[in-house]
């Protein structure tokens, strides 16, 4: 089966290099977000020569209180990618207090990206997905970028919202692991379906998830969708390819 790890932070494992080669020898496409810009050089220097992995130019929404005044150095990176990830908002408790400064950034994020055209982007949308979604309609002119929400923890109103603007959802095993993430995921279109790990936070086998971990998550999200694994890597490997034409 060819494999797809949409979001993963392969610069946050011991064996980063290491990863990335297992990746490319294993044919598994994985996008290796990044949390600030300052991660990007190395991450693009490892990505590039490659076939399956693609670096994503981040400024993660948890780290913006003490990071926004990268958001230049973010801008004077964009044009070096197709790929911006992690970006997004993120107003859970510890993060609420920041959620202003986060919505001025994740706006200029939008904006730029509108700007230059042809972007993907992996969101984090954690306890704001109405607010994410709003920002998008301001912000973005219909055709100008695709988003994929990352771990999707919104409700299923705000995922047909999503999937309305033609949003994709990229899942991991541990959304499969509770009955309000299955019946959020069985909402969800199963052509805007892409696979995750988000490692190293998640675990599998004892240790943290690496991106061929996700062939668990597809046995998972087959028996959601009624479909086998290889049948549900295949569905996956179309959407990516739709995705990223």
């Amino acid at each position: 089966m060819k494999l797809v790890d949409f979001h993963c932070h392969l610069d946050l494992y011991p064996d980063f290099e290491e990863l990335v080669r297992e990746s490319e020898r294993l044919g598994i496409f994985t996008l290796a977000v990044t949390t600030t810009p300052r991660a990007w050089a190395r991450n693009k220097m490892l990505a590039s020569p490659t076939k399956y992995v693609r670096a994503a130019l981040g400024l993660h929404p948890q780290l913006v209180a003490e990071h926004w005044r990268e958001i230049e150095l973010w801008e004077s990176l964009l044009g070096e990618t197709r790929y911006v990830g992690e970006v997004g908002l993120d107003a859970s408790p510890r993060y609420h207090s920041s959620m202003d400064r986060q919505t001025q950034i994740f706006r200029r994020i939008l904006s730029r990206c509108a700007e230059a055209g042809n972007k993907i982007l992996s969101i984090h949308s954690v306890r704001s997905a109405t607010k994410v979604l709003d920002l998008i309609e301001e912000e973005v002119p219909e055709g100008r970028a695709k988003f994929v929400f990352h771990w999707f923890t919104g409700s299923t109103a705000d995922a047909r919202r999503a999937a309305a603007l033609g949003c994709y959802f990229s899942i991991n095993s541990q959304m499969l692991s509770s009955d309000r993430g299955r019946a959020l995921i069985s909402s969800m279109p199963i052509d805007r379906i892409l696979t995750e790990t988000d490692g190293p936070f998640t675990s599998a086998g004892g240790g943290p998830a690496r991106p061929r971990d996700v062939s668990q998550t597809l046995t998972l999200l087959g028996k959601e969708k009624g479909l086998q694994g290889d049948q549900c890597a295949d569905v996956v490997l179309e959407n990516l390819k739709t995705l990223t034409s």
